[in-house]
């Protein structure tokens, strides 16, 4: 396997100027893109299925920061991971029409189930993240403040993929504390 990687960090804010009374919301979005995400498709995974390879797990880490040289963490670190199992069933509901497919992927994020219809929906699920930080404007105190993004994912060898980590950090952005 040649190449996997994070892509650009997102940071989206509700606004830029809070109260220091108010609640700070900061999305965090980006994609595993590259090898990893392109293997995992339907030929694959029924592959990996024969060979009794069944579940897949992508663990994964995001971390806001604010600060210079001294970094102080925002809100809480998430560090969990999302699973896909792979699975044979004979459901009349997930059978294509246009194929006789019998192996499908069921993705776990947050322990919440989620079985999609074709190969791109289910690399969407899996590789594909938005999560939400909730912190205290009072946290950062008045000012402006400098806030990033870093965000690590790592797997374990598989039919499809060998093991693997990836990293990246990204560009600062303001928020202001009235």
């Amino acid at each position: 396997m040649a190449e996997s990687k994070i892509s650009a960090i997102e940071l989206v804010k509700s606004k830029d100027t809070y109260s220091s009374d108010e609640n700070v919301e900061i999305n965090v979005q980006f994609s595993v893109e590259g090898d990893l995400r392109n293997a995992f498709n339907e030929a694959n995974w029924t592959k990996a299925y024969n060979n009794n390879d069944v579940s897949f797990k992508l663990k994964f880490g995001i971390k806001l920061t604010t600060g210079g040289l001294r970094k102080k963490e925002l809100g809480r670190t998430i560090d969990t991971y999302r699973k896909a199992s792979i699975f044979w069933t004979r459901n009349p509901k997930l059978v294509n029409p246009m194929k006789d497919r019998r192996i499908w992927v069921q993705v776990a994020k947050n322990f919440e189930p989620f079985i999609r219809l074709s190969e791109e929906e289910v690399r969407q699920e899996l590789f594909d993240f938005n999560e939400k930080f909730v912190f205290k404007a009072s946290d950062l105190g008045k000012g402006t403040h400098k806030i990033s993004a870093e965000a690590f994912a790592s797997w374990q060898k598989h039919d499809f993929t060998e093991t693997g980590s990836i990293k990246n950090s990204s560009s600062d952005f303001e928020i202001t504390i009235n």
